[in-house]
């Protein structure tokens, strides 16, 4: 059986220990993380008595509540201590028929019967990194290797929120507008407060050209942002930061490049030579939301609360 509870009835402690002994553990699905970037709206699908748990976040618009993923939340779905297509399938069910989504992500472990979209995303699992650094491209080795000049001339630090949130705003892509920078920008504050966060830059001549923001959980090293001067991308800062952050923590932590999509990032990612994890992910149009909101108000269904 499946039951919602919302954020205010959540069993906080059963929630936790189902997630950690679960098959399909994510960083992004503790309650720290889904606090942060929901702003503490999201609510929970439970079967049974938390064998298994779905979180659910979401946005209200004109008082509805729509499911939406949340800024910088890769991935949620289904979390168990065996990944079950049956269980998978029920969750999936009520999710399409008790509420309006808009986006919302499973991950990489949930498998289904039913045809969903999928999305990639790729992960490093912990190893030796010579081992690691071995399967890069040719052409990432390349990159990684400085020329005398800029060698010469350039420095890695671990930097603070403050000195780092100039660059990544006069940096930013992707973003809709200056309001929703400022979300991200508010999000990463906050973890940086809660030292979840590193920011790590790359200095030549004594100027920051580029900058990678690492969350840290306590198996996992995921890659939250890369923020480039476009003026400087032939000296390939970023690659050198993100192989930093490989080769500390990579012999006990997953390193997650969370996302890849997109084909420019995409190649960029391929070329450390990650191993490709799809996920799943359902998502609707603003026309078939309405279409749903009508359907659920007929059916008794909607949740307004």
């Amino acid at each position: 059986m499946i039951r919602r509870v919302k954020y205010h009835e959540i069993d906080f402690k059963k929630y936790s220990d189902c997630l950690e002994n679960s098959q399909q553990r994510k960083y992004s699905a503790t309650k720290d993380f889904l606090d942060i970037t929901s702003g503490k709206q999201w609510e929970l699908l439970i079967y049974n008595d938390y064998e298994a748990v779905m979180p659910i976040p979401f946005v209200k618009k004109y008082g509805v509540k729509i499911v939406h993923n949340p800024r910088l939340c890769q991935q949620l779905g289904i979390f168990s201590p065996e990944d079950s297509i049956e269980v998978n399938e029920k969750f999936l069910h009520f999710l399409n028929e008790n509420y309006l989504v808009r986006i919302y992500t499973f991950n990489d472990t949930n498998c289904f019967n039913s045809k969903i979209e999928l999305k990639n995303n790729f992960i490093i699992y912990p190893d030796l990194y010579q081992n690691v650094y071995a399967k890069y491209s040719p052409k990432r080795k390349r990159k990684l290797r400085l020329d005398e000049e800029t060698s010469a001339n350039s420095e890695i630090k671990e930097i603070t929120y403050e000195e780092a949130k100039n660059f990544i705003k006069a940096n930013f892509i992707g973003t809709k507008n200056e309001d929703d920078t400022l979300s991200f920008m508010k999000i990463f504050e906050l973890f940086f407060k809660m030292k979840y966060l590193k920011f790590s830059a790359f200095y030549y001549k004594s100027k920051i050209i580029n900058i990678i923001v690492t969350f840290f959980d306590k198996n996992t090293v995921a890659l939250l942002g890369t923020f480039n001067d476009k003026e400087y991308v032939k000296l390939s800062g970023a690659s050198v930061l993100i192989d930093k952050a490989i080769k500390e923590d990579i012999q006990t932590h997953i390193f997650d490049f969370e996302g890849g999509s997109l084909p420019n990032i995409e190649e960029f990612f391929r070329g450390f030579r990650p191993e490709l994890k799809p996920y799943s992910i359902t998502e609707s149009s603003k026309k078939e939301l309405f279409r749903k909101l009508l359907k659920l108000i007929l059916n008794g269904k909607f949740f307004k609360n």
